[in-house]
């Protein structure tokens, strides 16, 4: 497959003579960090059950040149996608700058992705290869993809981190090999990202990215959080998420310092990583910010490694965010963002502590933020509107889908997310115009949940929408209408969705058995009623 991305010429143009696209491929920023020192530690690697492993920057270059030759002596091509389901192990770091270097577009995929998901992704991204752990967390993916292969023509080669045989990740891609490399290599607008997003559709869509894209994101994220060679990351959110991408895996490239990985997040063992590597600097939704201030070994404030904590995905509990800055006496910042562009607004470190609290950052240097009514009119500073954004980092398209881009013709893209805007540029999440639940900061695809239930031949009518929640800030709350004579509880939905093939971090958490549904004149079902009645069951179950 030849990726299309799409690069309007006025805008190329614009962002390149304001140096907001610098040109540079993400390549040039691993190949001056190794240029300063061989010896020094790119990665640990704190995978569960194993030692602490270090991997130095000369160590992550040679694996990144053999696993390129490798992909190329497999038949990977430029504008090929090669997709990878790791967990956060250092290989899933060398695969993606292998990837770079033979010219192919990275596609991770999430670890709780199964059959359902992987199906779909794997035949749409026509992957070429797909590299896999043979076993994580007790799941033999090694076994699920052999099993879908038949019906995947495009998928050449599996490959498994793990395995000794002929499949194994170190006979197949860190074998010596001298295929040479693609000539000219990437440059800073070809495709070198494609991220499966969840969608108003219900099915996901492949978000493409570039070099110039990508580094628009993180130089400016940098610049505003005055990071520095001089910061560790800690990254326990999954790399294949655009979170742990950017600013777990990229950041650290950029600043040319240490990350430090944990695959299988462990609050207790991630206060003796980031203490131990002296991390000063991590990003991640709300509910890991709730594991580690309730962790038995939380260290005092004055001894705490960690400086700045950026937190995404959800809003921050007031009661949370200042209980963490009290205890923790670190920075504590609100990230708004999305796959399609990273992070969009950010609060600024020495911003008041009020701001942390009642809003979701202000726009990143370079970033433009509008806040709109239904026929594109400006709304007053404190009334709610359609978010529209115009950043650098905008991506390019997604996959086969040149109708869905959604960015008009003065490349405002619409976030599908409603929000107000407070007199000094700060932003608050309000809602999503989006069908979309967000469960621990990962999007549910909400329609496809529903589209699933549609299926059971119990099943009426189904609506699923997004419920309070404390830790994870919101779950699915499934509201259902039967066929006469029929039943249906939690326990049914589980094993059914089980059964499909669905990721369990999509299942609804609660179900509710109705006789009808709230509706509009035409017919839509109300959805707004629903959220309010799932609020009620929150409020009741916490106050009980």
């Amino acid at each position: 497959m030849i990726l299309d991305p799409i690069i309007r010429a006025s805008r190329a143009t614009s962002l390149r003579s304001n140096g907001q696209w610098c040109d540079v491929p993400l390549l040039h920023y691993f190949d001056a960090a190794v240029a300063k020192g061989l010896d020094r530690v790119a990665i640990v690697d704190c995978r569960e059950g194993a030692p602490l492993r270090q991997i130095t920057y000369g160590e992550l270059d040679e694996a990144s040149r053999r696993i390129a030759a490798n992909l190329a002596r497999l038949g990977v091509r430029r504008g090929d996608v090669v997709s990878f389901q790791l967990p956060n192990w250092w290989e899933f770091v060398a695969i993606h700058l292998g990837c770079l270097r033979c010219g192919a577009a990275s596609n991770p995929l999430m670890p709780i992705f199964r059959q359902r998901e992987l199906s779909f992704m794997l035949a749409y991204a026509q992957s070429r290869v797909m590299i896999v752990p043979k076993r994580f967390r007790g799941f033999d993916h090694a076994a699920l993809i052999h099993s879908l292969k038949p019906g995947l023509p495009h998928l050449e080669h599996l490959v498994v981190v793990g395995e000794d045989g002929d499949e194994g990740f170190e006979n197949t891609l860190l074998a010596p090999c001298d295929t040479p490399l693609i000539e000219p290599p990437l440059s800073a607008d070809e495709v070198v990202q494609v991220l499966y997003t969840s969608g108003t559709t219900g099915m996901p869509k492949g978000v493409m990215h570039s070099s110039n894209t990508l580094l628009a994101n993180v130089r400016p994220y940098v610049e505003r959080l005055g990071l520095d060679g001089g910061d560790a990351v800690f990254m326990g959110s999954p790399l294949a998420h655009q979170t742990g991408f950017l600013y777990g895996m990229w950041l650290p490239i950029v600043l040319q310092t240490t990350l430090s990985l944990m695959d299988v997040w462990d609050k207790e063992r991630a206060w003796a990583i980031i203490q131990s590597q002296k991390c000063s600097f991590t990003m991640a939704a709300t509910p890991f910010l709730a594991d580690l201030m309730t962790a038995t070994c939380v260290p005092p404030a004055a001894e705490v490694a960690l400086r700045i904590f950026a937190c995404g995905g959800a809003p921050i509990p007031r009661a949370l965010a200042e209980q963490a800055v009290a205890r923790l006496g670190l920075k504590l910042l609100s990230v708004y963002g999305m796959s399609e562009n990273g992070a969009i607004t950010v609060t600024a470190p020495d911003a008041p502590a009020d701001k942390v609290f009642s809003a979701d950052g202000s726009p990143l240097p370079g970033v433009r933020v509008r806040v709109v009514d239904a026929e594109g009119r400006e709304m007053p500073c404190g009334e709610e509107g359609r978010l529209l954004i115009h950043a650098p980092s905008n991506f390019l398209g997604y996959l086969l889908k040149p109708e869905a881009y959604c960015m008009d013709a003065a490349d405002w893209f619409d976030s599908g997310d409603l929000a107000r805007m407070d007199a000094d540029g700060y932003i608050r999440i309000t809602g999503r115009s989006k069908d979309i639940i967000i469960r621990g900061g990962e999007n549910v695809p909400v329609v496809e949940v529903e589209n699933l239930l549609y299926r059971h031949p119990a099943i009426v009518d189904a609506a699923v929408v997004g419920m309070p929640h404390p830790r994870l800030g919101e779950t699915g709350c499934c509201f259902l209408s039967l066929k006469p004579g029929h039943s249906f509880d939690l326990a049914t939905l589980r094993q059914y969705l089980d059964s499909a093939g669905m990721t369990r971090n999509y299942w609804p958490e609660r179900v509710e058995i109705v006789e009808s549904f709230p509706r509009t004149a035409s017919g839509k079902i109300q959805k707004f009623q629903l959220r309010e009645i799932a609020r009620q069951f929150a409020t009741a179950s916490a106050a009980s």
